[in-house]
């Protein structure tokens, strides 16, 4: 028997980003025993990195704001694909979350009377996203864990979970090690709240830090937990594009929101060309001079640099594709040409977007208030993921496990809007903790067999056990992130997802020849042998129900299929493990929507 550290907590959150905090502190407030896990260390979580703001209609920039055109912004967003009840939720519930960040502490930007100032953001019809500055998600990490500390939870750093535990079909915990010394620590408890992000790092180029190889997804699949959507992955539309050392980290669409346009090598702003049909006022004389964001919208004319971030980034492939890219295959993103417009243009663009004057300052020698930005897409966001009730965010399939923030589906359907992710985060993670809590309560009895705890023992420790082979782990990531990059990337075509599905699988049957030199301290090529069983479960996922859906929606686009299929509308795409372990595919119809929620639909236009 391996030896191993037992740790025991009511319920246990495996994540320490924006989801996982907030289902911490509301678990702990209930009054149950709180452990969070965080596979870096506290404070680093890839909330962070969210700079734009936080969507929530407080109506304090727009008065007209309110849930039901935030409502129906989101499902329009998602190409009607969301989970129209966890919309509904989000949208009524996300004003109280941010005036709860406000009262512990959270330091918003600020209207001239006094209120938290909002600003305009793709795909929202008023200025809703609640920000500071540009950086608002390390604003709600620091307020978070401020709030938390005071609530009592036992906090376990630069630990990762390779493995779910289970009592019948009931999640009772998880067994990880501890990446300074790679000791073993099993997780007994009550409730399991995944919270653990996004999958980015499956792709080769990715706004998403080391940590985003999926664990989450991979955990709940392996666990029994089903996976909605997952053919719908977020290009954001801009990330740096040079130097190659910055490749893909985000530049936030807050620079479009406070008045950055996009150009191409001749100098021409091209998001006016192909507005969809959607989002043109079919009144004007033509779409540059009375182009208004949604029909209706207030008189103040809105940027089509602000449409849906598939939209812009499909927009910036194919400037590249027709030769009037950037010199390193992106477009200009320009916030300079404000001064224009505003007399103190430096220091108005040092004051909002701080962040981003000193990346772009340090990181690649530019000075935005003075020069263009070179920008491209990069893979940013998982629509898809575990799939949940609703109301508890308990899964559908596991007792006892949830899920909540970037590795749950639901909220975001085919495409999520910018500043919904942050919202997403505290609205779902407060429903993950009082529900958790409540789960653990009420169903106080476990059991963990020794021998589960000895085969997720076997199985971390075989990479070390074989030693160096042939099979590089770091050489495989590689192969891996570049082949879904070039064949499961924006645009995608079913050979090259037929191809990718084999490559995956043929990976798949080479892990158990990857082996990791040395021991199990600070052993970088052993942590990344085991990222690799999550990466190809979710790299599977993706290529498998990109394949299954023939058309062209939201985030998910094929070159075979290029237009929107109304046949496909009705249902989503379950990804479940079979009883020998393969991969199934299904269709799950979508529920009825409530015809109020219709109607509010309708009457948003």
């Amino acid at each position: 028997m391996s030896a191993y550290q037992e740790i025991e907590h009511d319920v246990l959150v495996i994540g320490a980003g924006g989801a996982g905090l907030r289902a911490a502190v509301e678990a702990a407030s209930a009054g149950v025993d709180v452990g969070l896990v965080c596979k870096s260390l506290l404070g680093k979580a890839h909330t962070v990195m969210a700079e734009g703001g936080m969507a929530a209609s407080l109506a304090n920039v727009d008065e007209r704001d309110g849930w039901t055109t935030h409502f129906a912004d989101t499902m329009r967003g998602g190409q009607y694909l969301s989970n129209w009840r966890m919309a509904e939720l989000h949208a009524k519930e996300s004003p109280e979350r941010a005036r709860e960040l406000e009262k512990w502490g959270a330091l918003f930007d600020r209207t001239p009377d006094g209120k938290i100032l909002q600003r305009n953001f793709g795909g929202h019809k008023y200025p809703r996203l609640a920000h500071v500055g540009d950086r608002t998600g390390l604003e709600m990490i620091r307020t978070l864990q401020d709030h938390g500390i005071h609530q009592g939870m036992d906090v376990h750093m630069e630990v990762t979970i390779t493995r779910l535990l289970k009592d019948g079909d009931r999640c009772v915990g998880a067994f990880g090690y501890d990446r300074e010394q790679g000791r073993f620590r099993v997780f007994k408890a009550k409730a399991v709240v995944l919270a653990t992000g996004g999958l980015g790092r499956a792709y080769l180029v990715t706004s998403n830090s080391w940590e985003g190889t999926g664990d989450g997804h991979s955990l709940g699949y392996h666990a029994g937990a089903e996976m909605r959507d997952m053919e719908f992955i977020q290009f954001h539309p801009t990330g740096m594009v040079w130097p190659p050392s910055v490749r893909g980290i985000l530049v936030t669409e807050g620079v479009r929101g406070e008045g950055g346009i996009l150009k191409n090598n001749k100098g021409e702003r091209f998001m006016f060309d192909d507005i969809p049909s959607l989002y043109v006022n079919q009144t004007a004389d033509n779409a540059e001079e009375g182009w208004r964001y949604v029909t209706g919208d207030r008189d103040a004319r809105r940027p089509p640099e602000l449409l849906t971030r598939d939209h812009v980034a499909r927009k910036i492939v194919k400037e590249v594709q027709e030769g009037r890219g950037s010199p390193h295959g992106g477009a200009f993103l320009d916030i300079a040409w404000i001064k224009e417009h505003i007399k103190d243009s430096e220091g108005h663009i040092k004051k909002k977007l701080p962040s981003m004057y000193h990346q772009f300052k340090e990181l690649a020698g530019i000075d935005i208030t003075k020069e263009q930005m070179e920008v491209g897409p990069t893979t940013h966001y998982a629509m898809g993921g575990i799939a949940v009730d609703a109301d508890t965010q308990m899964t559908t399939t596991v007792p006892g496990l949830f899920a909540a923030g970037e590795v749950a589906g639901g909220l975001h359907g085919a495409n999520r809007l910018g500043g919904n992710s942050l919202s997403d985060l505290v609205v779902f993670g407060q429903r993950a903790g009082e529900y958790a809590a409540k789960f653990a309560k009420e169903n106080p009895s476990y059991s963990v067999s020794e021998a589960q705890i000895e085969e997720a023992a076997t199985e971390a420790l075989a990479p070390l056990e074989r030693g160096v082979t042939d099979r590089n782990p770091f050489q495989l990531q590689l192969e891996l992130q570049t082949m879904m990059q070039d064949k499961v990337g924006i645009a995608r075509e079913d050979k090259g997802l037929t191809d990718a599905i084999g490559l995956i699988r043929e990976i798949s049957g080479q892990i158990a020849d990857v082996g990791a030199g040395g021991n199990r301290w600070y052993n970088p090529g052993w942590h990344t042998a085991l990222d690799m069983k999550h990466l190809l479960t979710v790299s599977e996922a993706i290529a498998l129900s990109a394949r299954e859906r023939k058309e062209s929606r939201g985030a998910h686009s094929r070159l075979d299929h290029p237009d929107k299929d109304e046949g496909w509308s009705t249902f989503n795409h379950v990804v479940r493990k079979g009883p020998d372990g393969e991969m199934i595919i299904e269709r799950q119809e979508i529920p009825q929507m409530r015809q109020e929620l219709q109607d509010i639909i309708e009457e948003e236009g």
